[in-house]
């Protein structure tokens, strides 16, 4: 069952519901009403022929005050089983046994349904009762006898007729239950034509989908014809996510171009050298351990490319870094260390440092730093300087590597953290360098809850900025 089909159902269905209780609420509510003013109205009529038949022991007399006082109402005053006074309608009344009623509980005249609403009229008197009788025709009739002496010889007996207010109350019904049909039958229509109207921009967001699958083109987007409602919103969302998955597959295309191309080069050049060594058997040995040596430093060489797309690989899964606390300045005095092992005529100097707690990898941030001084070294002349300084400020640890190479190039700048970026001529023939280092560094200062910043002006060398928060 499809999505719109269920919803033009529940949508039907709860119309349905909601009128079905509104109206049963309005029938019990109208009918209470109803049968409580009728009650009402009887008492009142019978405690004012009450007191006239209090105020005048003259038959004659009663029945001409009687008689214009009445329309709805029929009144009969029982003198033990004999009618002493009656109203000129009192002949519509079925026969009743006044002592019978007030013998027996009274009975309502609606049913459960308008019994679950309290009552809304006067309560009978104590010494009264109220029932309902029939007559021939069907005819139902609220009845109300009052004793007028303690011996109950005599009877007062006001009847009203139900006709018209039973006759209110099933049209009531019947009209209650037309609207409810009418209801489950119409609104599931008119939920499906508004279902249709509604998920119109869905089932377009879906066959974009549809689409973007079989031919595989990211570049398709879903037409926004309100960006201000949900929907909007939604088909909004969704190009922004196909743009995001566009750029992450350009990207990705890139960087398996890319590194297809750097695992390329060395491959073949150990292919070559282990091909020359199979067919010059004979070469002399100065040559065999040139070729050898070539080999190897490819070799080596593809280990630390091989490593280092292992590194992102994960880095791309959400690996997270393990967290201790370490002494940031103890680390940068390590590494500086193995860096002037490293050097090839560069001086290596610790300009400043102050002492930093953090909460981080060491491995890792032994590793960060090793890329920034390697690349410092790598493109610092051998007669140039590289200087490292630690500071705190404020809530951070900031850790600089300045180098006195030949800097960088305002266009290249901006995309030195890309992976394989080598824009510089003079970085591009680096033949050790695997163009991650950067990009790797930039990972791990970003798990660190850090950054890491370069800045640089050609001719006046580069700053390498590393920021990490503080340990608490």
């Amino acid at each position: 069952m499809s999505f719109r089909l269920r919803l033009a159902l529940w949508y039907g269905g709860l119309t349905g519901a909601l009128i079905l209780a509104v109206s049963l609420v309005a029938y019990a509510v109208h009918g209470r009403a109803s049968y409580d003013h009728a009650d009402k109205a009887l008492m009142g009529t019978a405690v004012y022929v009450a007191g006239l038949y209090a105020s005048h022991a003259n038959t004659e007399e009663i029945e001409q005050l009687v008689d214009p006082a009445l329309s709805d109402v029929a009144v009969r005053i029982y003198a033990g089983a004999q009618i002493r006074v009656a109203s000129p309608n009192a002949a519509l009344v079925p026969s009743l046994d006044p002592r019978a009623i007030l013998r027996e509980p009274s009975q309502p005249p609606y049913d459960r349904i308008v019994s679950l609403v309290p009552p809304w009229g006067h309560t009978p008197p104590p010494d009264g009762a109220l029932s309902v009788a029939s007559d021939s025709n069907g005819e139902r009739w609220r009845v109300y006898a009052w004793p007028l002496s303690e011996s109950a010889n005599d009877v007062l007996v006001a009847a009203a007729s139900l006709a018209d207010i039973d006759l209110s109350l099933r049209n009531f019904r019947l009209f209650a239950a037309l609207a409810t049909v009418a209801s489950l039958l119409l609104t599931p229509l008119v939920g499906w034509l508004l279902a249709g109207g509604i998920l119109g921009p869905v089932a377009k967001v879906t066959q974009t989908a549809a689409a973007i699958a079989r031919s595989r083109r990211l570049g398709d987007r879903v037409p926004i014809t309100d960006s201000h409602d949900e929907l909007g919103k939604l088909a909004a969302a969704f190009n922004e996510m196909l743009a995001s998955l566009e750029v992450m597959h350009d990207a990705q295309q890139r960087f398996v171009g890319d590194a297809s191309h750097e695992l390329r080069a060395p491959l073949t050049a150990i292919q070559a050298n282990l091909e020359l060594l199979e067919r010059q058997r004979q070469m002399p040995p100065n040559e065999q351990q040139e070729a050898v040596a070539e080999a190897l430093r490819e070799t080596r060489r593809l280990t630390r490319l091989v490593a280092d797309l292992l590194t992102l690989a994960r880095a791309d899964a959400g690996m997270t870094p393990r967290r201790e606390r370490l002494e940031l300045d103890r680390l940068l005095v390590e590494v500086t260390g193995e860096a002037r092992h490293l050097s090839r005529g560069q001086r290596v100097q610790i300009e400043h440092m102050e002492p930093a707690l953090v909460q981080g990898d060491p491995d890792r941030l032994r590793q960060l730093l090793l890329v920034l001084l390697d690349n410092a070294l790598k493109y610092t002349p051998p007669d140039g300087q590289v200087t490292v300084a630690l500071r705190r400020n404020g809530r951070s640890a900031e850790i600089t590597i300045r180098d006195t190479g030949g800097g960088i190039s305002a266009q290249d700048l901006p995309h030195v953290f890309e992976r394989f970026y080598r824009g510089d001529r003079s970085r591009a023939r680096d033949p050790g360098g695997t163009g991650l280092g950067l990009p790797i560094a930039h990972w791990i200062a970003e798990q660190h809850g850090g950054e890491v910043t370069l800045a640089s002006t050609p001719g006046n060398g580069t700053v390498a900025t590393v920021r990490l928060p503080l340990a608490a």
